[in-house]
């Protein structure tokens, strides 16, 4: 691997830069693969080589499954994910009150690691907007939040001005900002083609942008975390001084535990791959400090509500008791009671791609339960299950056809080692086999 020479001489004085190891741990072929699991779902992991020291819920693996033919990757069990970015673990234990409902934002959220990752910290009475501004990239997140069974989740598809109206509204805003990417060089060589200074400067000029856009919609003595995965100082150091010199804003330090080797910086925190386990990354964290004069936020007119027929109906499938059966055409969704309120604000505010658990749709009295539900944890323990073999529940996530003996006429949730894959249909003479057609396995 040949890193960018304008690279390496522009990080000569940067701390904890070492030229000689830098080099070496980029030209070492070795694979770091981590995974981070789902608490909501219970799974027990295996192939562990060792914890991941600042998260509780991170695990080093000893050798890179192949994570498409794993039919509990696809229930959602757990989440692939890069060690370092794990360490936003610390910051939201160390900085917010965890024990309080919170309004949060992860304004470049796609494909979804940080989101997962905040939904199993917060409280279930907490909300989470998880936001990306490329459509396509709010689709994939979009899965993988249903995927995670969140239903105290917001997913949109809004740029970051769009958020300015908001204001005072987060309590936490997460920043991963878009960046020149150096610190995946090892996991992505090809962006070493892309990488050049000017690249740099362009994507510091956004992240500034990003931030100012966004800066409103956050509340006083709310937290803004900041982050990269560039090693460049124009787009990390820099940018977090400019926010502290532009801005009503407070630097706030974590306790670091020195065996984790993470270098700690005046203003914020880098991670080096020849220094620790992980890949390169940059965070920061910042208390908006000026006044609040927040105006009081104009509720509109409460959505349309499932009837009482359509509600009965549904209890048959989902836990309805504390949540609102909100109508989109033919679609339910179940929102939190107590975030109905917000869900229904953000609805009139933003462009809406997911909210809280889609169940199903009522068709003529009869009910069409979704993907959605099968993965959350409010589907009815009443519906029947049925546990797949391995090679059944590939050829499942293929969308294949199943042959399953003694099989009711009916809907059935399919099962692989007690987790839900997904809905099937059996027929008199057929089962029909509901796992969505974009999700599918398309690999031999």
């Amino acid at each position: 691997m040949q890193l960018p020479v304008q690279l390496l001489d522009s990080l000569r004085n940067v701390p904890g830069f070492d030229k000689e190891g830098f080099e070496k741990v980029h030209a070492t072929p070795e694979e770091i693969t981590c995974i981070r699991i789902n608490p909501a779902k219970r799974y027990q992991i295996s192939n562990v080589d060792s914890q991941i020291p600042w998260t509780q819920f991170g695990y080093y693996l000893r050798e890179r499954p192949s994570f498409t033919f794993d039919p509990l990757f696809h229930a959602g069990c757990y989440y692939v994910q890069e060690a370092s970015s794990m360490f936003l673990e610390q910051v939201f234990k160390q900085l917010v009150d965890l024990s309080q409902p919170l309004k949060v934002l992860d304004l470049s959220a796609a494909p979804g690691g940080k989101s997962t990752h905040i939904q199993s910290l917060i409280s279930a009475e907490s909300l989470l907007v998880s936001n990306d501004v490329i459509r396509s990239r709010a689709s994939i997140l979009k899965d993988n939040i249903i995927k995670w069974g969140c239903e105290n989740v917001m997913v949109t598809n809004n740029d970051p001005k769009d958020f300015e109206t908001l204001e005072g509204y987060f309590d936490v805003i997460v920043v991963d900002a878009p960046c020149s990417g150096s610190g995946l060089f090892r996991r992505e060589p090809g962006a070493i083609e892309e990488w050049s200074l000017n690249h740099v400067q362009l994507c510091s000029l956004r992240q500034q942008r990003i931030v100012a856009d966004v800066w409103k919609a956050l509340k006083k003595d709310g937290l803004l975390i900041y982050s990269t995965c560039s090693y460049s100082t124009d787009e990390d150091e820099a940018i977090v001084e400019w926010m502290l010199k532009e801005m009503p804003a407070i630097y706030c330090p974590l306790s670091i535990d020195a065996r984790w080797r993470i270098t700690e910086i005046s203003n914020g925190y880098r991670f080096w791959p020849h220094k620790l386990k992980g890949e390169g990354f940059f965070i920061s964290c910042l208390k908006k400090s000026d006044n609040d004069n927040t105006s009081p936020l104009k509720y509109p007119k409460a959505p349309a509500f499932a009837s009482k027929k359509e509600t009965e109906i549904i209890e048959k499938w989902a836990v309805v008791e504390g949540r609102k059966l909100v109508k989109s055409q033919e679609r339910v969704y179940a929102w939190p009671e107590y975030l109905s309120k917000d869900f229904n604000f953000l609805l009139n505010r933003l462009r809406v791609a997911y909210s809280g658990t889609i169940l199903g749709a009522i068709l003529r009295e009869k009910f069409v339960p979704d993907h959605a539900l099968a993965m959350s944890l409010i589907k009815s323990r009443s519906i029947n299950r049925i546990s797949l073999t391995y090679e059944q529940a590939i050829a499942y996530l293929k969308r294949k056809d199943l042959r399953i003996e003694n099989v009711d006429k009916g809907w059935h949730l399919v099962n692989f080692e007690n987790h839900t894959l997904g809905w099937i249909n059996a027929l008199s003479s057929r089962i029909n086999n509901y796992y969505p057609k974009e999700l599918r396995i398309l690999k031999d």
